[in-house]
């Protein structure tokens, strides 16, 4: 297995070129749509992170016992989603069978806690306000072939990044790296 490497900072003329770049996904095709996603994130995932961090920083200092109870109440449900997803059968059937649906369950589980405990404003404004920028950013963005080859050699386990484990505890990759290693497999014997 590759150790783990956080991908470059893309420049700006790159993360945000001009709008010949970006298109509408075709909502028809969702199996595309996610594979455009999973690509941008893996692709940018530190400016999406410094991007992030940018909003969480100015909400944090805004309000930080709500940004505290948001932080905990969220990290407890993912790591709790993640052992479900992988201790409990029917979980794990249905997160690969329905990885965004299992994205969203842990999302509206953590909006409700949070909202129980008052913090929903906080919630929405420094964790929804950027995952909503990201999603929107890698659902609009075009790939180009250096994201292609850095997404091909990421799926065929060459290299490792943090984006890449998340979205493979969130059951995002399983069938990339299943269409890569019967790729893989079918030139082996040819």
């Amino acid at each position: 297995m590759a150790k783990v490497e956080l991908a470059p900072l893309r420049p700006w003329d790159d993360f945000f070129p001009g709008s010949e770049r970006f298109a509408k996904p075709d909502v028809k095709d969702l199996a595309k749509w996610n594979n455009r996603v999973v690509s941008n994130l893996l692709y940018y995932q530190t400016n999406y992170l410094a991007s992030a961090i940018a909003v969480f920083l100015i909400v944090g200092f805004l309000n930080p016992l709500g940004m505290f109870t948001a932080m905990a109440v969220v990290s407890a449900v993912f790591t709790g989603s993640v052992w479900a997803g992988e201790n409990r059968a029917a979980i794990n059937n249905f997160k690969r069978h329905n990885p965004t649906a299992f994205v969203f369950a842990v999302m509206l589980a953590s909006y409700i806690l949070i909202s129980m405990l008052g913090s929903v404003m906080v919630f929405m404004s420094a964790i929804t306000l950027p995952l909503a920028l990201i999603f929107a950013h890698a659902s609009f963005r075009l790939r180009n072939m250096k994201n292609k080859l850095e997404n091909k050699i990421e799926g065929a386990g060459l290299k490792r990044s943090p984006m890449g484990i998340l979205l493979e505890a969130l059951g995002q990759q399983e069938e990339n790296f299943l269409k890569i290693q019967t790729f893989l497999e079918g030139k082996l014997k040819e």
